[in-house]
């Protein structure tokens, strides 16, 4: 699957499950990091945790697994690294502090 088909994949995963604010960011061209960040956020810590849970769970039914996940436990910030995608899922508070879009949004 293309890296921007992933994207809009884990996108459609997480507004099911109620994520709010969700973004995808083109980062081709910008980083070797990844190709694209999938942002939202969840209204509480337990939400965060559910939606990292609900996006590693329905793409591991497709045989789709991380190359790692960080932070989930705590439900603030939660990253799921699948390569080209990286998926960030913040509870409301933490996602003002870090402001991801402002860093890699187009200057142009």
């Amino acid at each position: 699957m293309e890296a921007k088909d992933f994207a809009e994949k884990v996108s459609a995963i997480l507004s099911a499950h109620k994520a709010e604010d969700v973004k995808i960011i083109d980062l081709r061209g910008k980083t070797e990091v990844a190709d694209f960040f999938v942002i939202a956020s969840g209204r509480s810590m337990t939400h965060t945790r559910s939606l990292i849970d609900s996006v590693e769970e329905e793409l591991d039914k497709e045989g789709v697994s991380p190359i790692r996940e960080e932070g989930a436990r705590e439900g603030r910030w939660a990253v799921i690294d699948y390569g080209d995608v990286i998926v960030h899922v913040f509870n409301d508070e933490t996602r003002l502090f870090y402001h991801l879009e402002a860093l890699w949004q187009d200057k142009n």
